[in-house]
């Protein structure tokens, strides 16, 4: 089992950034992928980006490639969100997931079995 804990929301004006951490009770290779999920208010939970622990590659969702960076460091068994040029459709609060299946870089939230407790991300216009 692993805990993960996510920090660095807050708020910010529409083209604005901010970095999301996640930091992992145990080594980022105890499972196999790390993903950022969100929720804006009154919607469902949608895939942001998902990275594969073991080579470091990532995937992102079609709504924020190109902005956002998905990135890890082991040794301190970190897993970050670089959000850039940020819109006020970004708001929503931000979960740092994992799982130890091999799920192909998946962005549905049902594959991802460990969960923070999430961080609020709030762009204004």
């Amino acid at each position: 089992q692993v805990q993960l804990v996510e920090s660095g929301g807050g708020s910010v004006q529409a083209g604005g950034s901010l970095t999301l951490s996640c930091a992992a009770s145990r080594s980022v290779y105890s499972v196999n992928y790390i993903a950022w999920f969100r929720q804006p208010p009154g919607k469902e939970r949608e895939g942001v980006a998902t990275i594969y622990t073991r080579s470091g590659v990532p995937k992102y969702a079609d709504s924020v490639k190109g902005r956002f960076t998905i990135s890890q460091v082991t040794a301190n068994r970190m897993v970050y969100l670089l959000m850039n040029s940020l819109k006020p459709e970004d708001t929503a609060m931000y979960y740092c997931a994992a799982t130890e299946r091999m799920v192909a870089w998946s962005l549905d939230p049902s594959e991802y079995n460990y969960w923070g407790q999430g961080t609020q991300v709030t762009v204004s216009s």
